[in-house]
């Protein structure tokens, strides 16, 4: 593969052993509160690299295909491009993203279970071939766009929980999936393989066993239809919980060794996302307003008052909302809880506050009650996990402009890809040492992320 973007403006720092990323939040926070106060990222690529040896050392030897909608950001597109790492894309624009990484079309499916036809033309003309599928109108639009395509069958799984009925579900029943083959066959569209996904909120394991068994009938019923299937993607919902991805491993692995054992040619593939890089990066925020709210008025509807009338109750406008870094937040719970930068006692009284990002919109809240030190405007609020969903495409609402993103990796990280073999010179220009008693400068050792 070709390696690094030749155009990506970024740089990485090496931490010597007397350096930590609190260190690095420190010093661009010192940085920020002097040049503008501008909400940042700091980003450990190092935990890619952990994270993937993880993977390797559990999961292995099922291939992971990183989704590019859950953080797009070139430093970790190019680490996971190095690491080995295949790629599902959503969109032209991921798509070309990723071949311009020279990732081999081999290692790209095209997983948008909606495409527009014309996308589906870019990835025929790109040779992306693997792309998934669920209904007969979608296969007929395939049929007609990209004569080579390899299709992937999305069957649905049972894991719709209480909080996820209303929630978009993809994915066809066994039962169309006969009516999708004799489809196929009719179109002359070759069927390879099945896909199922099971949310990382699902706490049912009991789920990949249904959804496995189902896959096997699908690959059963292909070979009635003279189909030769060779693949087997299990989607995604590995929340980056080592206890989660043993827990998965242990149910899966000896239903994998029954249904689709090694001599079959099945090559069993999975899609982790948030898995790689949601710890991986951490999100500071600047305090820009404050007032105080009646106390009534910030409780959830249904949650009894019991604090002190006379206690103040704060709310608080940080530079960074849902139309920015919080845009997961319109569609799902926030995982992470804020915490101050600033140092306070421990005998600090603590305070009802809420969170709303800059655009003074009746959506833009963040965090409906915590409770937190009273915060001055100015102070920071720093948020870890943030790296899911959170660094793709973003909304220009109301002047919003991207954070900058700190890319840092330890030398023991750096030392695991150049025993992996994969540090080369190329990405070895992206590096730059960063020593723990000198005050990093945004404008001298960083540069915001393309």
């Amino acid at each position: 593969m070709k390696g690094f973007l030749e155009d990506a403006n970024y740089s990485i720092g090496l931490l010597d052993e007397g350096a930590t990323l609190a260190d690095v939040i420190d010093n661009c926070i010192y940085e920020h509160t002097h040049t503008g106060k501008k909400a940042f990222y700091v980003g450990d690529l190092g935990k890619l690299v952990r994270n993937n040896m993880q993977w390797q050392n559990v999961m292995a030897p099922i291939k992971p295909f990183y989704p590019v909608k859950c953080n797009s950001t070139p430093g970790v597109l190019e680490i996971l491009g190095t690491l080995g790492v295949g790629f599902a894309c959503s969109s032209k624009s991921e798509m070309a993203l990723v071949q311009d990484l020279g990732i081999s079309p081999e290692n790209i499916i095209y997983t948008n279970p909606c495409k527009q036809a014309s996308q589906i033309k870019y990835a025929a003309k790109a040779g992306i071939n693997i792309m998934t599928c669920d209904n007969d109108i979608e296969l007929k639009k395939i049929s007609r766009n990209h004569p080579n395509a390899k299709l992937l069958l999305h069957i649905a799984t049972e894991d719709i929980t209480v909080g996820e009925e209303m929630n978009m579900k993809f994915g066809t029943t066994l039962k169309n999936c006969r009516h999708l083959m004799e489809c196929a066959k009719e179109l002359g569209v070759q069927i390879v393989g099945v896909k199922f996904h099971v949310s990382g909120s699902c706490k049912d394991l009991q789920t990949y066993i249904h959804a496995l068994s189902d896959a096997r009938c699908v690959f059963d019923m292909a070979e009635e239809f003279g189909f030769k299937m060779n693949m087997l993607d299990i989607g995604g919902g590995f929340t980056g919980s080592e206890l989660q991805l043993e827990e998965v491993n242990h149910v899966i692995r000896p239903l994998l060794d029954v249904y689709f054992p090694k001599e079959s040619g099945v090559n069993v593939i999975a899609e982790p996302g948030c898995y790689y890089v949601s710890s991986a990066f951490t999100l500071a925020v600047n305090v820009i307003a404050k007032k105080t709210v009646e106390y009534d008025k910030l409780l959830p509807s249904g949650v009894e008052q019991t604090r002190n009338d006379d206690e103040p109750v704060f709310t608080y406008y940080i530079n960074d909302g849902v139309y920015g870094s919080f845009a997961s937040k319109l569609s799902e719970k926030l995982n992470t809880i804020p915490e101050v930068h600033k140092k306070y006692k421990e005998d600090e009284p603590l305070f009802a506050s809420s969170l709303w990002g800059p655009s003074c919109d009746e959506l833009d809240q963040i965090v409906e009650n915590c409770l937190l030190p009273e915060l001055s405007v100015g102070d920071w609020l720093i948020f870890d996990n943030m790296g899911s969903g959170t660094l793709g495409e973003q909304s220009t609402f109301n002047d919003y402009q991207r954070p900058l993103i700190y890319y840092m990796m330890s030398f023991s990280d750096w030392d695991e890809m150049q025993d992996a073999g994969i540090a080369s010179d190329t990405l070895m220009k992206n590096f730059f040492f960063v020593p723990s008693c000198i005050q990093l400068s945004p404008e001298e050792r960083f540069s915001t992320a393309a």
